[in-house]
């Protein structure tokens, strides 16, 4: 018993069980055996400080000697387990002493020889001591161990058939960017390049260690590329000043930089310098990447001759990133520049550092107490973050904005095009609906396709399962359709020659209905108007309510704004795009209207209109609008759902939009609302592809805030990114829905 006692006590111990219950085995063991045994338990002594202590004084051989003598003849005086000696190993690793670290982890792997774990710190220290050889064969060790590890996987095969190189590319200016080069060891024949050019790090930097994911997915790695990686100028390893969104110069003289002269000097240089190239490069990227591979398009550079821009930033103050139609991005915005915002004052390979944590796990009650937009600097950032600080600058759509503004200037684009977005995308959806658009009105001629799929921002490259948020989307399955079937083929058609290329114009997935349709054109040609009012008893209809002067009203209080999401959130969550709003249709601040039960499937396409005609008792209002999909009430739960939703009359949003009132009529030049006065607000909603099912509801749901996704409107025609806590006041909105002043939404509905 005593026995049995003291291995549930030492396994108490190990497993950090709650002090309380250890103290009562404590006790036990006391009442039972004496103190003498306890104490024996208690200095038993990790095998990694034993060993530390002789290597120090004998070395490594009589280190490992001993431990082998150790764990034959007593293997309960010290802790053996393998964290053990993998934290030991890694002692050394950090300390660049990759001799003895790999001597370390293969000791561990003669006790643990299927722990997957110690497989993978041996591959790691191999790498780092440029053993690719043997650090690609443990790295396949670890993947046979645990097939889930893909990173294992790509490493081994990346450390087995690619070499890697970093060089300092000069630009015509004297500035040098860092960039990183994997070619493939294979000379049997040229190789074209993948160029990503990035301003969040190219990491691993130096010559042995690899990145584990080259393009987006192994089979790029597969086919084979030269994959070139680079920091933009003035990032991490890169030299310069660094401007986010860097403005096009139109007409250049030679020593004048942008992004697009950036990258055909780096295309000279690769061409030149780089050897067993076949001329022809590629660039690609999502977010930010992006916008730079569509820069590289602007260098029209021969050897360009393909881009796949995915989910590029066009326009940060009308659709993309930090703003909406002049309303600021509130959440979006805090969340990249506390960790993207502050400049950096040397060449680094680290990360920028984050100059705020957020002190509660309630964003929404943290940012309410944070106040007005002034109060960011003043609080937290303190005037270090210089974009913020423009930001704050530039309330308007004035010459800063407009200069960052890509979409002028997609004109006499030579490559093809391969444009990517997701539908739920909560960062940039404007930006590849509105490019695609830009590139197919402006040039003529060229390959210019467009894919959308069931992401949010990146999902394209990830495996994130079957579903975003509550509801079935095939995610996972769809992007690695989009990786094998569209991505990868794009590439190597254009930049080798290889296959065939049978893209539609554009590959829409249908969000209503979870299935991919290839259409000849985007928007489609084959559609019909419908106009759907918002009316009376919360009621919307084809039908023109003739009541004049009928309105829905509420009370728009800024001490307690709508919020955008009904969980208690501490960071970003993307799932937004596609959550239940049930919550918000219960608010007293929000209307909502929807039609009966749809007697038949209707598929809308393309942009909505929305007109309302408003009033509002204040001098500024801020308006969403919402498209809604509403299930079923008896629509079934399914597998995996959380306890706590329901799928029946599920409010599953499919697009929200907005305009920041004093905007209505010119971003250029705002102007206030006359109290009580009817005034129409016209603005669109990004495109969508939905089909809205027989026997679901159609619903539209209209509010003056989204917070702290958006910021909180005054309601006080003033400068709101330095308005002062005195400016924020109630206001009483009218949404008018009868009569000469009836509010509507304009949709383009499939044939």
């Amino acid at each position: 018993m005593i026995a049995n006692i003291m291995k549930w006590f030492e396994k108490g111990i190990r497993l950090n069980f709650p002090s309380a219950k250890c103290t009562i085995l404590i006790m036990l063991l006391v009442l039972l055996s004496g103190t003498g045994i306890i104490a024996q338990i208690l200095q038993k002594q990790k095998i990694s400080t034993v060993l530390l202590e002789v290597i120090n004084k004998d070395g490594l051989n009589s280190a490992i000697d001993k431990y082998r003598i150790l764990k034959q003849t007593d293997s309960t005086i010290y802790d053996f387990r393998e964290a053990e000696l993998n934290n030991l190993g890694y002692t050394f690793l950090n300390e660049k002493k990759y001799s003895e670290a790999i001597e370390i982890f293969k000791l561990n792997i003669e006790t643990y020889p299927d722990k997957s774990n110690c497989w993978n710190s041996l591959a790691e220290a191999y790498m780092l001591a440029g053993q690719r050889e043997n650090a690609s064969r443990s790295y396949q060790k670890n993947y046979e161990l645990n097939p889930n590890n893909l990173k294992a996987k790509h490493l081994s095969y990346n450390l087995a058939n690619y070499t890697k190189h970093e060089y300092d590319i000069p630009m015509r200016d004297g500035i040098r960017l860092k960039t990183i080069v994997y070619h493939p060891i294979d000379e049997s024949q040229p190789y074209p390049f993948l160029l990503r050019r990035t301003p969040y790090g190219i990491a691993p930097y130096g010559e042995n260690e690899f990145k584990f994911w080259l393009g987006t997915y192994l089979g790029f790695a597969e086919s084979g590329f030269i994959f070139v990686y680079q920091d933009v100028r003035g990032k991490l390893m890169s030299e310069g000043d660094f401007i986010i969104n860097r403005p096009f110069i139109v007409n250049k003289k030679y020593f004048a930089v942008d992004e697009s002269t950036d990258t055909y000097d780096t295309i000279e240089w690769l061409l030149k310098n780089i050897p067993n190239n076949n001329g022809k490069v590629g660039m690609y990227g999502y977010s930010y990447p992006a916008f730079y591979a569509l820069m590289g398009a602007l260098s029209l550079h021969p050897a360009l001759v393909a881009i796949a821009p995915q989910a590029p930033p066009a326009d940060i103050f009308i659709g993309d990133d930090f703003h909406r139609n002049g309303a600021f991005y509130l959440l979006e915005s805090v969340n990249y520049f506390r960790t993207n915002g502050v400049k950096r004052l040397e060449l680094t390979t680290d990360e920028p550092a984050t100059v705020l944590e957020y002190p509660s796990p309630d964003l929404y009650s943290f940012f309410l107490q944070t106040g007005a937009l002034k109060n960011w600097n003043e609080k937290y950032f303190k005037g270090n973050l210089s974009f913020w600080n423009d930001m704050m600058k530039h309330g308007t759509y004035d010459n800063f904005w407009k200069e960052k503004n890509i979409l002028p200037h997609l004109n006499s684009i030579k490559t093809a095009v391969l444009n990517v977005g997701g539908w739920y995308d909560a960062e940039d959806l404007y930006g590849p609906l509105n490019v695609y658009k830009s590139i197919e009105k402006k040039n003529n001629g060229i390959v210019n396709s467009i894919v959308m799929g069931p992401w949010f921002h990146g999902g394209w490259t990830r495996k994130d399962g079957n579903r975003l948020g509550e509801v079935l989307v095939e995610s996972s399955l769809a992007s690695e359709f989009y990786q094998k079937n569209i991505e990868l083929p794009f590439f190597e058609y254009y930049l080798k020659g290889k296959g065939q290329i049978n893209l539609p114009e554009a590959l829409m997935y249908n969000t209503g209905l979870c299935k991919w349709d290839s259409l000849s054109s985007w928007p489609p040609k084959y559609i019909y108007k419908k106009t759907f009012y918002l009316g009376s008893n919360s009621i919307l209809d084809e039908d023109h309510s003739t009541n004049t002067n009928e309105y829905d009203e509420f009370i728009s209080d800024p001490e307690k704004p709508v919020p955008h999401s009904n969980k208690i959130e501490n960071s970003w969550d993307p799932n937004f795009m596609i959550s239940d709003q049930r919550f918000a249709s219960s608010r007293p601040d929000v209307l909502h209207y929807q039609t009966q039960e749809l007697n038949e499937d209707i598929t809308i396409v393309g942009e909505i209109d929305v007109e309302l005609y408003v009033s509002t008792t204040g001098t500024d209002a801020d308006w969403f609008v919402k498209v809604i999909d509403v299930y079923p009430e008896n629509d079934p739960d399914f597998d995996g759902i959380s306890d706590k939703t329901h799928m029946g009359e599920y409010q599953s949003l499919v697009r929200i939009g907005v305009m920041r009132g004093k905007f209505r009529n010119s971003l250029e030049r705002p102007e206030p609302f006359v109290p009580s006065e009817v005034t129409k607000v016209k603005f669109k909603l990004d495109d969508i592809y939905h089909t809205f099912k027989k026997g679901h509801k159609l619903m539209v749901q209209v509010q003056s805030s989204c917070f702290p996704l958006f910021d909180i409107n005054p309601q006080k025609f003033v400068d709101i990114y330095n308005a002062d806590e005195n400016d924020f006041q109630k206001a009483i909105h009218r949404v008018f829905i009868g009569g000469i002043y009836q509010s509507k939404i304009n949709v383009n509905v499939l044939l």
